[in-house]
């Protein structure tokens, strides 16, 4: 992988931001730079660049592109949804953990990053037992259903086996998309999840580690302990099985084939907005318009 100078880093990091009206500290600059860079280095690189760059800005604590400055305050205001948001996420996040055939509970999406807007759910990938991925879900949807009742939004669009922990896409947005998720859960299976996907720091090879230090929720007790052992028999069986089919001909029927969706006995991604071809367009677009204006 060829590596960018670490101005074009830098902006980079910033577009793709910059993209969800995000502006960056320089610790999150340097987490989410395509750099390898000690971070006291890139601060030093930072105060000398923003006096001589035309296209960067400091704003107190946030870098940003310049004419982006309103992103700051936009910035504040999610952050203050999102600080609202994070205890029901982390409540809900250790309920889903007590269900049978939970491994890991991890916030995902702009909830993760504290970039949340009223309208935002509340985005969970969940790792399971193996083959017991679709019973799983369906309890994790009678939870979905039940928090629904309550005005809160449970958004679980990403189930994985634990056999299944390689992700298959390995692209920019997928890196960050791993690298930001919080876990709530599962830390053993989380570390797994991170040393199995090692291919990340080819992306962003300084944001090995959890973005946030691990949320200090008690360990889930099960509600109903004699449920996973009877559903893991083979009892089980033909109920993963007959749940498996069903839900796969319902989300595939009448749409077309995505990588983004995708569906089997050992994942369910329920990603059927094309979010991740929207952001990969619009990112190639301003690079191309940034590396112009950069050359």
């Amino acid at each position: 992988m060829n590596l960018p100078s670490l101005d074009a880093a830098v902006r980079s990091a910033l577009l793709y931001a910059d993209l969800f009206d995000y502006p960056l500290t320089a610790a999150e600059l340097h987490r989410y730079l395509e750099y390898p860079i000690p971070f006291p280095h890139l601060e030093t690189h930072l105060n000398a660049l923003v006096p001589t760059a035309d296209w960067l800005v400091r704003r107190g604590a946030f870098y940003c592109l310049a004419g982006r400055e309103g992103v700051v305050a936009i910035r504040k205001e999610r952050a203050a949804v999102a600080a609202h948001l994070w205890p029901t996420a982390v409540d809900y996040g250790r309920r889903l953990a007590a269900l049978p055939f939970v491994r890991l509970v991890a916030v995902t999406g702009s909830l993760a990053v504290g970039n949340t807007d009223h309208t935002a759910d509340i985005d969970y990938l969940l790792v399971t037992a193996n083959d017991r991925l679709w019973l799983c879900r369906a309890l994790v949807i009678g939870m979905v259903r039940w928090a629904a009742r309550r005005g809160v939004t449970l958004c679980p669009n990403y189930f994985l086996a634990e056999r299944a922990l390689v992700l298959p896409e390995q692209n920019l947005y997928v890196a960050r998309e791993l690298a930001q998720m919080v876990p709530l859960a599962g830390a053993a299976c989380y570390a797994q999840l991170r040393a199995q996907n090692r291919w990340t720091a080819d992306f962003l090879p300084n944001a090995t580690a959890a973005p946030l230090p691990p949320v200090p929720i008690p360990p889930p007790s099960r509600p109903l302990p004699l449920l996973e052992p009877l559903l893991a028999s083979k009892v089980g069986q033909p109920l993963e099985q007959w749940e498996r089919t069903r839900k796969i001909r319902k989300f595939t029927t009448g749409r077309p084939s995505t990588a983004e969706a995708a569906f089997g006995p050992d994942w369910c991604k329920g990603h059927f907005d094309g979010h991740l071809a929207r952001v990969v367009q619009e990112l190639e677009g301003r690079s191309g318009a940034g590396k112009q204006e950069m050359g």
